[in-house]
């Protein structure tokens, strides 16, 4: 009886949760109050796992579709060097005659400087796709930023920023990416810049949302309880909610920056010297291929810009369904 009494007042000295921690750590929702001292049960909740987001994914025909001619098309923009010369891209050594209907030699006719369709086309894929993501990747990164940031802090500097965003919101965005490349020097770089720093808003407004419906669920309130800072919530709990979210809003604003960067091309705000889709519509309508009815000038990059904008919303629709249970209930 003294050995147990000496062991129950020896277990009594060794350090551990008091009893009003551990009432606190059970109201906070925490685990067994068997587990060792600093290790809280707290649940760290994820997406779903790759395998069943792919899974999932695989079940959409439209998403599958969009993703294989998203594929496709990259795989012959990347391999385009291996038989595409750059000799036969230049405007003093094109191969045919300007603005040569489709034929044996020329498939899809000639451009207006001479330059085979099929060869131009192609290329400009490497052009308007490299363009379309790096101005969907600073659009995406600046909006997730800002959502996050106005999400997680509130207070004045979610709503300094949110008034920030709104003021985007309203101004038309090829109005302002058309007056930012007007003022800067013409290149791809500054195209991907204009695009960019004005189409993050409505990225922002939905990863703000998130945020705010992530900041209110139970496990956030512990890890803050626990000690966890800013930072820790942010990158543990927050940005594994938001990363699906902004990779299917990523997949829906590369459509539209391919468009944006053809509109540009064809104001004349790109790159004079790079081909793209963009500016071969503008070297079209340079010759008259409209008012001439050269419709092979007109069509290939026209078809281009709608397929691979068709092709990366059906796959942001997709993936926006598969991420999001509200839209999986409803399929």
């Amino acid at each position: 009886m003294a050995g147990s009494g000496l062991a129950v007042l020896r277990g009594a000295d060794r350090p551990g949760p008091s009893a009003a921690g551990r009432a606190v750590h059970l109201l906070l929702g925490g685990g067994d109050r068997d587990e060792p001292a600093g290790r809280a049960a707290l649940p760290d909740p994820r997406p779903e796992s790759a395998d069943h987001v792919i899974a999932d994914f695989r079940r959409m025909r439209a998403g599958m579709a969009g993703l294989a001619f998203l594929v496709l098309t990259a795989l012959v923009a990347l391999t385009a060097p291996l038989f595409i010369s750059p000799h036969d891209l230049s405007a003093v050594f094109a191969p045919g005659m300007p603005r040569q209907a489709p034929s044996g030699d020329f498939l899809l006719g000639t451009d207006g400087y001479g330059r085979s369709m099929v060869d131009v086309t192609i290329w400009g894929a490497r052009i308007s796709l490299t363009v379309g993501l790096l101005a969907t990747l600073l659009a995406v990164g600046i909006g997730a930023l800002v959502g996050v940031t106005a999400g997680h802090f509130g207070g004045w500097p979610g709503t300094v920023l949110m008034r920030v965003t709104d003021w985007f919101l309203v101004l038309p965005v090829l109005v302002l990416a058309t007056a930012l490349a007007s003022v800067l020097k013409p290149g791809v770089g500054t195209v991907v810049v204009a695009i960019g720093v004005t189409s993050w808003p409505t990225t922002a407004r939905v990863v703000r949302a998130q945020t705010l419906s992530v900041e209110a669920r139970p496990y956030i309130e512990r890890a803050k309880a626990l000690g966890g800072g800013h930072w820790h919530v942010m990158r543990r709990h927050i940005l594994p909610n938001v990363m699906p979210l902004m990779l299917a809003q990523a997949t829906l604003t590369v459509s539209g920056a391919i468009l944006a960067e053809a509109t540009l091309a064809f104001l004349g705000l790109g790159d004079p010297t790079k081909v793209s889709w963009g500016t071969t519509l503008q070297l079209a309508r340079q010759v008259g291929a409209v008012s001439a009815n050269d419709w092979w000038i007109l069509l290939p990059p026209g078809a281009a810009i709608v397929a691979v904008a068709l092709a990366f919303t059906l796959v942001g629709r997709a993936l926006e369904q598969v991420l999001n249970p509200r839209l999986q209930e409803q399929m």
